[in-house]
């Protein structure tokens, strides 16, 4: 499916996002079966969701459909599906950390439910600290929290949370990116300096480092949450054998991190997807046996 608005959608999408919308994104592929046989993935460029939207791409893509990734901002993920601009996404954290975008395109979207179960935000440190709690903090590295993109559910959660936290008052939520708060992340641990940032999981971070979720008592962040998948209205028609992939799809958080931590380690998104796909054939076979070979 082609973009009807990109030129609203150019306000928020990078370079590597256009030219995903053009069919230049890495996942995509050369057209195998004509137009009927395209099929477009929006996702939020988060490690967990580049993680799970590429091995659904590369699954369809050895179905023989020509598969665009497009990654965008979170509130244009949700309005790209909900207005049919892309076919479908598993990208979606309920019932907590992506609320208020639910409330807001619900109504447009076909709900296939959750793909991951399990799924926690907070503020993550590293065990070496000796806060253990979010009322603990004090002045720790310099009362800043290392963010990711703004407009993130875990950020605005951030932002709650420093409201309703008395001992955060003064405290400063520092927007980056996904990959500037691993960053940071690493940099501090390396020097065994303090570091607050918004995390959350299923994330290869907590693979590679020895770290620790803030308790929260006063439930800002929310109890375990799923990811889950939505697809814009007419997919089924339109494309059911597609559909029932998407449907079907279903995996665990080490399932997850096992795709993320080869991606952290150097190998490319494409080529970790294609590597689990090939090392996980019944999980696979799952998800397409209802569709024609």
């Amino acid at each position: 499916m082609k973009f009807k608005k990109l030129k609203m959608l150019g306000l928020t999408l990078g370079v590597g996002a256009l030219l995903a919308a053009c069919g230049g994104e890495e996942g995509a592929t050369s057209n195998n079966g004509g137009a009927d046989k395209e099929v477009n993935l929006a996702y939020v460029e988060w490690d967990s969701e580049i993680a799970s939207t590429h091995v659904v791409g590369k699954v369809l893509e050895d179905l023989g459909y020509d598969v665009t990734l497009t990654p965008l901002d979170n509130a244009i993920m949700w309005e790209a599906v909900s207005n049919g601009e892309a076919d479908a996404m598993v990208a979606g954290w309920l019932p907590g950390t992506h609320a208020a975008q639910y409330e807001k395109y619900k109504d447009g979207l076909v709900e296939l439910g959750e793909n991951l179960s399990g799924a926690k935000i907070g503020l993550v440190v590293p065990s070496y600290m000796d806060a253990n709690s979010i009322e603990d903090l004090t002045d720790e590295a310099d009362k800043k929290i290392t963010g990711i993109e703004a407009g993130a559910g875990v950020m605005a959660a951030t932002e709650r949370a420093i409201s309703e936290y008395e001992n955060l008052d003064g405290w400063e939520l520092v927007p980056s990116s996904s990959g500037a708060m691993t960053v940071a992340l690493d940099q501090a641990i390396k020097n065994e300096e303090d570091v607050i940032v918004t995390g959350w999981s299923p994330h290869w971070k907590f693979a590679a480092y020895d770290l620790k979720y803030l308790e929260d008592p006063k439930g800002v962040f929310g109890g375990e949450e799923t990811i889950n998948t939505f697809a814009r209205q007419g997919l089924e028609e339109d494309l059911p054998e597609a559909f029932k992939v998407i449907d079907a799809f279903h995996w665990t958080s080490e399932d997850m991190e096992e795709v993320m931590l080869d991606i952290n380690s150097g190998t490319s998104p494409k080529e970790a997807a294609a590597k689990w796909v090939e090392a996980n054939p019944d999980k696979v076979a799952e998800w397409t046996k209802d569709v024609e070979k």
